[in-house]
């Protein structure tokens, strides 16, 4: 598989001033792949430490942060001496180690010559528990599931990936029937490895929503695991109430849905576990769509999207029949669908989640991303009825030098919107702005 961030860790490789790295991100998502395949590629050689089940090693960091002894340690792991600048060393699970994520310090300021990238599964939420960190000692990536570009990669159409990026408009319409089946696809499959992996093997969707329905009691496991017992069965509510919330006309996240009389002091700290967990993405209300839109937020008034949305889709229970009905699954469930895929791809290309509405709910607009200076409102069409009364009076009264109306529709631009299809939109924003 072909994941966008190697051009990130290959930037970080060739840093002068580089610093240990951690890749952040849920469980599941690829961490650890992509971390030694990224040492098979660049460097000669790679050592692998996991502290999950490598008592030594996490023994060895417990002393003290003598680097040399420590080097000594890693390479005796390694089976002998190894050249600074050809070794990548993998610390894996790190957050089972919290005396090794803070000789990242140390080496960072004693040892700068060796190439350290390290993760865990569930390190934003250690971190938040209070673990020491190395605060302005590293560098940070986020890996998130496949987007839609590496999805097709994967399927084996890296043509039909290269004319998004290329933005060449009139070719992408002229394939758009190829591309909204492999979006139908991508909507049931999801970016999720081992799902698409199951899918490129077997092209049985029956095995790849086992795949999905296994992920889930994973993460449900962890909850039991690692989360504090008395906010377990919050962080199951939150988590099992996410499809509900996304069904509803407005879909802000309201604590009523989870439990009558609920309030957000009652789930502030699951809401808080799950998205340390990376398992939640978080679309925030902002009340003026100026610059910066972090200002404007509201951080009570929130939309909440699961992580993938092959998983949203295993979650709610969909059939796999519904990838034979037209283009019903783009508006399953009143477009919930097609609002989580826009989300994911945005987060994905590193971009906050924001929305806009007025205060009595009228006049939403789907999502505001910040470009240097201008703020871009995009409106979010699962179904090919193309009104778009809400943007057209936010263009009216901000008048905004963008505005994008994303949909099944071909790419075309009008007087005043760019009309992009959805399974071009991360790429047009890339070659646009």
């Amino acid at each position: 598989m072909e994941r966008k961030l190697f051009k990130s860790l290959e930037k970080w490789k060739n840093k002068k001033k580089r610093k240990p790295l951690i890749i952040q991100g849920a469980r599941q998502v690829g961490k650890t792949w992509i971390m030694k395949e990224f040492g098979s590629r660049y460097y000669k050689n790679t050592v692998y430490i996991n502290f999950d089940n490598n008592e030594v090693m996490k023994k060895v960091f417990e002393t003290d942060f003598d680097i040399s002894r420590i080097v000594s340690a890693i390479e005796i792991e390694n089976g002998g001496k190894f050249d600074a600048q050809d070794t990548l060393i993998i610390f894996d699970e790190i957050q089972e180690a919290p005396k090794a994520l803070a000789s990242l310090k140390y080496f960072y300021e004693n040892a700068p010559q060796y190439a350290i990238v390290a993760a865990g599964s569930l390190l934003g939420v250690a971190l938040h528990e209070g673990t020491s960190f190395p605060v302005g000692k590293v560098d940070f990536l986020h890996l998130y599931p496949m987007d839609f570009d590496e999805f097709i990669v994967a399927l084996g159409e890296k043509e039909l990936a290269n004319t998004l990026k290329k933005g060449d408009y009139e070719l992408v319409n002229a394939y758009s029937a190829r591309y909204i089946e492999l979006l139908k696809k991508y909507y049931y499959v999801g970016g999720m490895p081992e799902a698409v992996q199951t899918y490129i093997d077997t092209e049985d969707v029956f095995e790849v929503r086992e795949i999905q329905h296994n992920l889930l009691k994973y993460y449900e496991e962890d909850f039991s695991k690692h989360a504090p017992k008395e906010v377990v069965p919050r962080i199951m509510m939150v988590w099992n109430s996410i499809p509900a919330q996304l069904a509803k006309e407005n879909r802000k996240f309201m604590y009523g849905s989870i439990r009558e009389g609920a309030r957000a002091k009652d789930f502030e700290l699951a809401i808080q576990w799950l998205e340390d967990a990376g398992l939640i993405l978080k679309s925030y209300r902002v009340s003026k769509p100026k610059i910066p839109l972090i200002a404007y937020m509201e951080m009570n008034c929130f939309k909440m999207f699961m992580l993938d949305v092959g998983l949203l889709t295993a979650k709610a229970n969909i059939s796999a029949k519904i990838l034979l009905d037209g283009s019903r699954i783009f508006e399953e469930f009143k477009g919930a669908l097609t609002e989580q895929y826009v989300a994911e791809q945005l987060k994905t290309s590193g971009r906050e989640l924001y929305y806009y509405s007025t205060e009595n709910s009228s006049g939403e607009i789907d999502f505001v991303i910040q470009q240097d200076l201008e703020c871009i409102p995009i409106e979010v069409k699962a179904a090919e009825n193309l009104r778009a009364k809400s943007l057209r009076a936010f263009c009216d009264k901000y008048n905004p030098q963008s505005a994008i109306r994303t949909s099944m529709s071909n790419y075309r631009k009008e007087e005043w919107l760019t009309n992009v299809p959805l399974y071009m939109l991360t790429d047009y924003l890339e070659t646009e702005f």
